[in-house]
Parts: C-alpha cells; structure tokens; sequence
C-alpha cells in the first residue's frame, strides 16, 4: 500500500475551532476581532487558533469569487469523459488544464473517467469549444454534455 491509497487523516479540533469557522465561512472578511468577541477570546487568540488551522489545511487560501454572468459567462455545463483507455487519464488532464473554461476536473469512478465543470459565454461557444478543443484531446472517446439552467443553491461542508 503507497500513501496515495491512505485516507487524509482527520484534523484535531475543538468546540473555538469550530465556532470560528461556522464565522469565518459565512463571511471570510469578518475581521478576526469580531470574531474574538463572538468567541469571548483575544483577538491574538483567534489570529493563532486561524493561523494553526491554515496550517494543518483545515482551511485553505482566501478568495474573492468572481461572478462568471457577470463576467459575460452564461454558460455553465458539466462533462462526463469517457476515455480510450484508463491510464490515459493523466494525460488528459494535462490538456483539460490549458482551457481557460474549464473550471473544475474530477478523476471519477463509474460511468466517466473524468467530470468536468466548465463556464462559457454561449452554448455557441461551448459547442466550439468541445469541438475545436476537446475533441482534439488523444484518449478522450467521447464526451455527454449537461448544461445547467440554474445553480439552485452551493455551501461548503456543514461544521457540525
């Protein structure tokens, strides 16, 4: 057995812990000494407990989030690939991340080797994309494309 067949190991928090992400993930740019008042600990505190969860990967980066509609992009769609063959799955996903409209790869079990999300200004775009650019791709064998009509909700996991 390598490292890679091994579970990530679960991260060691507490009750603070918790309560300062059930805050900082509903709003990343609370400043950390209202979150020490929400907490009933220092502001040097709070600095600490966020800055120990950093780094055991708890937490990752801070982000703003663009709004692709805003941006132009009024197409989101999902991709199931299919591949040739299943050991081609690293070299194609070298290529899926040179498109700028791919936003999101997974490398999956059942029905498609790999699911992708991918946000485009027009179905006329989408369509030259997966005929220009993914279609291109050696190991790919074909392709199902669903296009979302709307994103009804998105959260992050529940800290409970």
């Amino acid at each position: 057995m390598n490292k890679d067949d091994l579970q990530e190991p679960i991260a060691e928090i507490d009750g603070l812990d918790e309560k300062i992400l059930r805050l900082i993930t509903k709003n990343a740019r609370i400043p950390f000494l209202e979150v020490a008042r929400e907490c009933g600990v220092s502001g040097a505190a709070i600095h600490q407990r966020v800055q120990r969860l950093l780094n055991i990967g708890v937490v990752s980066g801070s982000e703003f989030i663009l709004n692709p509609q805003k941006l132009g992009y009024n197409t989101t769609a999902y991709m199931g690939i299919y591949l040739e063959k299943a050991n081609y799955h690293r070299k194609v996903i070298a290529e899926l991340v040179k498109i700028p409209e791919i936003v999101e790869c997974h490398y999956t079990t059942g029905q498609y080797a790999i699911f992708i999300k991918v946000q485009t200004k027009t179905n006329k775009h989408l369509k030259k994309l997966i005929d220009t650019q993914l279609q291109e791709i050696e190991g790919i064998a074909r392709t199902e494309t669903f296009i979302s009509l709307e994103m009804e909700f998105k959260r992050q996991v529940e800290i409970v």
